[in-house]
């Protein structure tokens, strides 16, 4: 029997997954992620927008579901989840995210604070006109190459025919794999502007374009506050735009004034209107001022307005700069004008942006032209037949009357061939031989109704056919002569301009340097309160006096603490978190706190809290430090003198962990361990060395295979405690003063 052999190829598996990788990459910032830089669109957009033009669902018909839009657009050409197709859909119908909106939403399309739109199944839509005209339309003159869809059932374009820059007017942001696309929207006019000018002097520098197209234009409004930055950011693609919030100040009641938020930063859409007011309500609550009375989000289908009120003698200018500074009234949009050109990623400046698009519209429009003039040519061709029919005619006629079938009569007005057809004289006969019309002009003849001859449509022909040679002249003079392009080109984004450009909304200049005067913070004590559960707040002295009893029952930690301080815990795995008591809250005695997980690192699910207290008593201490393993010292407290919010506080043994920490007062001379197993050891402080807060410590006592410390005590000669130990009760001077690293004393139950 034989035994097929096996072609085995052995290959890398490092190459292999790197090929694979760079493959996939690829694919997602090609074909997902990342607009290209002649029509701006992602291919998510451009498939829907076209599916949407192939359903017919134009600007002037009824709106169609959204469900419709979505499944017909993921069957044929986007094979990827609904969600990704219906979000790409929402936010071309969101106003307030893009310059120019290209779908025409009806129904629930979302808010600018951030509320989703409503499922596909219930919302409409339908293509803006704008769409119709300057994205989609001219796709049947072979304007640009059609590709085969991913199961090859299906032709869609690979990129739409668009003939305005796009990619700056709606800008774009996607992040791809090892990079990522951020371009601010612009003004639809000055961008139209700014190609004009690049058409007229290809030589043009970014310094010049941007006489013509200044800056970013956000639907959001705003000001954008850094404008000497912008010409880098243009010359380059990439750098950091300064954007700002509009506030005015209006008059209240009783001499008060209120300040009102009418434009918000283009990065605050969504949560960050609700993170926002937040935010102002945090500045009141941590006291950092006290002249806001009240926030409240009075915005409506007219526009935005957050309205903050004032104590009546605030100073209205130096709290709106308080806003600014400590809130996300003022942020920063990163711009990376990154998107594909030549079927790769590429980040471009401002110039380059254009001369891509320019290119594209040059191509586009050539091959327009080249289309319509090849019609225009056999429509000419046709026309020019129809004219000679009408002369001879009535040998026309003859050769019809004479004709068994179409082909013969065909035959002969395109060759003269009168073979096998009939004619009444030799002279018709002869002048039919001597026709010699084109295919395409017989056809036409033959398909010629009798009406035509009368004389009026004859005339009509006649003015027909001196419109087409008018145009073919005027397409060959645009593919001929590239003034005659440019001409036609810019009067095509002249009339765009026109029907809908609108005025800039965002501001642009350069502003001064936020300064707020803050007022110093009067120093106070308050007492920090933490119950078992790990809620956390403040109170004042005074509440505390007099509900001593309560908290002592009530409160696992508490202690004063300046309003200016911080509070540190210890943690059983060696971390110490730092709380600014300025982030607690300072409540009546009977209000709940907040969970100290919110206002710190610390994380009570994975951590056990061993120790609190202030720093100010943390940094004038010495502290014990003791962990299961019998691991000690003693560690002067301004080790923890740091700004940072958490670190660690000593070093572990493999599978050790804190058990205690505990003040070394002055009185307190000796130290007793006792450990699960029973046994007891008593010996001097002073044989506790110190040490820095890195350092491991030295070992205290010797212990069994499984035995751990359990207990540790602070003590001197004359301490009177006692502690249980199984039903025993046992007296700390009860036990014999040894020496640190013993084994200790067996209690005997």
């Amino acid at each position: 029997m034989e035994t097929k052999e096996e072609n085995l190829i052995s290959s890398e598996y490092s190459e292999i997954m790197q090929q694979n990788y760079i493959d996939y990459a690829m694919s997602v910032i090609v074909a997902r992620a990342l607009p290209d830089v002649r029509d701006g669109l992602k291919p998510v957009q451009r498939r829907t927008l076209y599916d949407m033009s192939e359903l017919g669902i134009r600007h002037d018909k009824p709106y169609r579901k959204c469900a419709r839009i979505v499944g017909d657009t993921m069957g044929k050409y986007h094979p990827h989840g609904d969600s990704s197709i219906y979000d790409a859909l929402v936010v071309m119908a969101q106003g307030f995210k893009k310059e120019m909106p290209l779908v025409d939403g009806h129904g629930n399309f979302g808010s600018i604070e951030g509320d989703g739109a409503a499922a596909m199944r219930y919302t409409e839509a339908r293509l803006e006109k704008v769409t119709e005209e300057a994205f989609l339309a001219d796709l049947d003159k072979n304007t640009v190459d059609f590709v085969p869809n991913f199961d090859e059932t299906e032709k869609e374009p690979e990129v739409l025919p668009v003939k305005i820059p796009n990619f700056l007017i709606n800008g774009s942001e996607g992040i791809a794999v090892g990079m990522a696309t951020s371009t601010p929207p612009h003004n639809l006019a000055e961008v139209i502007d700014a190609e004009k000018a690049y058409i007229k002097n290809h030589d043009i520098t970014t310094a010049q374009l941007m006489d013509y197209m200044p800056g970013p234009d956000f639907p959001t409004g705003g000001l954008v506050v850094n404008k000497d930055d912008l010409f880098d950011i243009y010359e380059n693609g990439s750098g950091k735009i300064r954007i700002r919030g509009k506030v005015e100040i209006e008059p209240a009641k009783n001499g008060k004034k209120n300040l009102v938020v009418t434009e918000i930063p283009y990065t605050m859409i969504g949560a960050g209107i609700a993170k926002f007011m937040s935010d102002v309500a945090q500045l009141v609550e941590s006291r950092k001022t006290t002249d806001i009375v009240d926030i409240s989000n009075q915005s409506d289908k007219t526009g935005m307005r957050i309205v903050i009120e004032l104590k009546k003698d605030a100073d209205a200018e130096n709290i709106k700069n308080l806003l600014f500074k400590k809130t996300k009234l003022e942020d920063t949009f990163g711009v990376n004008m990154l998107a594909v050109s030549n079927g790769r990623p590429e980040t471009m400046g401002l110039k380059q942006i254009l001369a891509s698009h320019v290119g594209f519209l040059y191509e586009v429009n050539t091959r327009k032209y080249t289309s319509l003039l090849k019609k225009e040519q056999e429509r000419s061709e046709v026309q020019e037949g129809l004219i000679r029919a009408v002369d001879c005619i009535d040998t026309i006629i003859a050769i019809l009357r004479g004709s068994k079938k179409r082909e013969q009569a065909l035959n002969c007005l395109v060759t003269g061939n009168t073979e096998g057809i009939t004619f009444k004289d030799k002279a018709t006969e002869r002048e039919a031989a001597s026709l010699k019309f084109t295919e395409r002009q017989a056809n036409a003849i033959l398909d010629m109704r009798l009406y035509r001859l009368i004389g009026l449509e004859i005339d009509a022909l006649n003015k027909e056919h001196e419109e087409t040679l008018k145009k073919i002249a005027e397409y060959e003079d645009l593919l001929s002569n590239p003034a005659s392009m440019n001409k036609a080109i810019i009067k095509d984004l002249d009339r765009y301009k026109k029907e809908y450009a609108t005025e800039r909304r965002t501001q642009i200049e350069n502003a001064e340097q936020i300064v707020i005067e803050e007022k110093p913070v009067e120093e106070v004590d308050l007492v920090f309160l933490m119950d078992r559960f790990g809620y956390a707040k403040t109170v004042d002295t005074a509440t505390y006096e007099r509900n001593k009893e309560a908290v002592q029952n009530d409160f696992k930690y508490y202690f004063t603490v300046k309003n200016t301080g911080k509070v540190c815990l210890f943690t059983s795995d060696g971390t110490m978190h730092a709380v600014k008591v300025s982030d607690l809250p300072l409540t009546k005695f009977r209000d709940k706190g907040i969970p100290i997980d919110n206002v710190s690192n610390y994380d009570s699910s994975k951590e056990n809290c061993i120790y609190v207290d202030s720093l100010e008593n943390v940094l004038k201490s010495r502290l014990l430090f003791v962990t299961k393993k019998a691991m000690a010292k003693i560690v002067d407290g301004s080790e923890f003198d740091v700004s940072k919010k958490t670190i660690a506080a000593t070093k572990l043994g493999d599978d050790d962990e804190l058990l205690t920490i505990m003040t070394v007062g002055d009185f307190e001379r000796q130290v007793l361990l006792q450990t699960a197993d029973g046994y007891l050891l008593r010996f001097s402080i002073d044989e506790i060395p110190e040490k820095k807060k890195a350092a491991i410590g030295v070992r205290a006592m010797k212990l069994g295979a499984k035995d751990c410390v359990e207990n540790v005590f602070l003590m001197n000669f004359a301490d009177e405690r006692t502690f249980s130990y199984g039903n025993k009760e046992i007296a700390l001077t009860s036990v014999k003063l040894t020496g640190r690293d013993a084994k200790g004393t067996k209690i005997r139950t």
